[in-house]
C-alpha cells in the first residue's frame, strides 16, 4: 500500500477518486432491456429460460418460489450461534430504524388554520439478494427490516439459486427472521424486471432496493420509470481520518476489511503523522498474510488502496468532503469535534473502538450506502425510504379569510382566474 503527500495526491490521484465507482452500463443496456421486455411480455416463461441460460438451473414454474418446509429446513442448516447472531443483528437493525420514523405532526400557521404531514407506507417493496458466494443475509435484513417498520405489508426477496437449484440457507433465515414474505429463487435482471412488473408468479411492487452485479443495476435503472429504487451500488469503500493517537493496528484492520469485498475496493487513510502512515503500511503487510482473500485484498490495495500524509486534520476533512465516501472513521484525539465539520458520508464510525465491521453486521446502522460520491445527494437507507408523506391543510371561516387575500393576489398575478375564483366564491357564498 503505497505512502503519498497530500501535495502528490492532489495532484496525481484525487481526480481519479472523484470519479470513482460510477457503473458504465451502456455496453450491456441493449441486453438488458431485452431481458426486461421479454419478462413483461412471457412472465414465467422467461424466468425460466433465463434463469436456465445464467444460472444453469432448469426449473419448473412451481419451483420459482421457496416453500414454507424449505425455510423451515434451512434452519437445520445453520448453527444455533448463526441463528442467533442473526437475529440479535435484526433485534438491533429494528431498534435503530424505529427511531427513524416521524409521527404525524401538526401546527399552527394562523387562527383556524391547521397544516401537517403524516406518513403511509408503501404497498409493497421487492428485495434483491446476490446469491452463489457473494451471499450476503446481512443485506437481506438490511433492506427488509427497515421496510417491515415502516409498515410496508409486503416485501418479497428475489435470488438466484445454486447450480443445485437451492437457495443459500443463511438467505432464507434471514428472510425468515425479517419478516419476508415471500421468496423467489431467480436472480440477475430478470430478477429485477419479475418485481417490476410482475409475472404469473411474482407479483410486482412498489419499489426495489439491494445490491446486484452490473446487470442487476442496470435492470434498476432502467425499471425506475415504473418503480422506485435505491441509490445504484458501486464497490465498496473506506476513508480514514486519523492522528498520532491512532492505533496503527487497529487501522490497518480496518483498510483490510474493506479491501476483502471486492477487487475494485477503495481503501483511504488520510493521516497527520508519517510515522503512523508507515507503522500502518507495516501492519498491512503483516496482517495480509494471515488471511484466506489474499488475491482479492491485493488487488484493491494496488487500485485502491492509498495512505496519505496530511498537514493537519482540517485539510483531512476537506479532502474527505470532496471524496463523500461510503464509510467515514474518525480515530483521533476528539474524533466528536472532527465530525462536526463534516459534511458528506454515507455513516461515520467515531473513535478507534468502532469499527466499519459493526456497522456491516451488529450495531442496527444500515449498511446499504450511497457509494461513488452520492454521499453528497444522497442518504443510506432507511425507514424513510419505506414511507412516503401526505401534507393536509384544515382551514376554519377565520382561518380562511387569513390566507384568502395573498392566495388570490398570487393566481391573479399568474393569470389564474379560476384560482383565484375558487377562493374569492367562499366569500361570497357567506355574504
Amino acid at each position: 500500500m503505497r505512502i503519498v503527500s497530500s501535495k502528490d495526491f492532489k495532484e496525481k490521484e484525487l481526480n481519479l477518486l472523484l470519479n470513482r465507482g460510477k457503473a458504465d452500463i451502456s455496453s450491456i443496456v441493449s441486453a438488458v432491456r431485452q431481458i426486461i421486455c421479454d419478462v413483461k411480455e412471457e412472465g414465467d416463461l422467461a424466468l425460466l429460460r433465463y434463469t436456465e441460460r445464467f444460472d444453469n438451473v432448469r426449473l419448473a414454474s412451481t419451483k420459482l418460489k421457496v416453500t414454507n418446509k424449505e425455510i423451515k429446513d434451512a434452519y437445520t442448516k445453520l448453527s444455533k450461534k448463526q441463528i442467533s447472531a442473526l437475529q440479535k443483528a435484526a433485534d438491533n437493525i429494528a431498534s435503530f430504524h424505529k427511531e427513524q420514523l416521524r409521527a404525524k405532526w401538526t401546527t399552527q400557521l394562523a387562527e383556524g388554520v391547521t397544516l401537517g404531514q403524516v406518513s403511509r407506507p408503501l404497498a409493497s417493496v421487492g428485495v434483491y439478494a446476490p446469491g452463489g458466494k457473494a451471499s450476503y443475509p446481512s443485506s437481506v435484513l438490511m433492506c427488509a427490516i427497515p421496510a417491515r417498520v415502516a409498515g410496508v405489508e409486503k416485501v418479497v426477496v428475489c435470488s438466484p439459486p445454486s447450480k443445485s437449484g437451492n437457495v443459500n440457507p443463511a438467505l432464507l433465515v434471514a428472510a425468515d427472521i425479517a419478516g419476508v414474505s415471500e421468496f423467489y429463487r431467480v436472480g440477475g435482471a430478470q430478477a429485477i424486471a419479475a418485481m417490476a412488473y410482475g409475472t404469473g408468479t411474482v407479483q410486482s411492487v412498489d419499489k426495489i432496493v439491494g445490491p446486484g452485479n452490473v446487470y442487476v443495476t442496470a435492470a434498476k435503472i432502467e425499471v425506475n420509470r415504473d418503480v422506485a429504487i435505491d441509490v445504484p451500488a458501486g464497490p465498496s469503500e473506506v476513508l480514514i481520518i486519523a492522528d498520532e493517537t491512532a492505533n496503527a493496528s487497529y487501522i490497518a484492520a480496518d483498510l483490510l476489511a474493506q479491501a476483502e469485498h471486492d477487487p475494485q475496493a477503495w481503501a483511504i487513510l488520510l493521516s497527520t503523522s508519517k510515522t503512523l502512515a508507515t507503522n500502518v503500511q507495516n501492519e498491512i503487510n503483516n496482517q495480509l498474510k494471515t488471511l484466506s482473500r489474499i488475491d482479492i485484498i491485493n488487488s484493491s490495495l494496488q487500485k485502491g488502496g492509498l495512505i496519505v500524509t496530511v498537514q493537519n486534520i482540517k485539510e483531512a476533512t476537506e479532502l474527505s468532503n470532496m471524496i463523500a465516501p461510503e464509510h467515514l472513521q474518525i480515530q483521533t484525539k476528539a474524533p466528536e469535534e472532527v465530525f462536526s465539520n463534516i459534511k458528506n458520508a454515507g455513516a461515520v464510525f467515531l473513535g478507534s473502538y468502532s469499527p466499519v465491521s459493526f456497522g456491516d453486521y451488529s450495531s442496527g446502522l444500515n449498511h446499504v450506502l450511497p457509494t461513488a460520491g452520492y454521499a453528497k445527494i444522497y442518504s443510506g437507507l432507511s425507514s424513510l425510504d419505506f414511507v412516503k408523506t401526505m401534507n393536509f391543510l384544515q382551514c376554519t371561516r377565520d382561518g380562511y379569510s387569513s390566507l384568502k387575500e395573498t392566495a388570490v393576489t398570487v393566481a391573479e398575478m399568474e393569470g389564474f382566474d379560476a384560482h383565484a375564483r375558487a377562493v374569492s366564491i367562499r366569500e361570497e357564498q357567506q355574504k
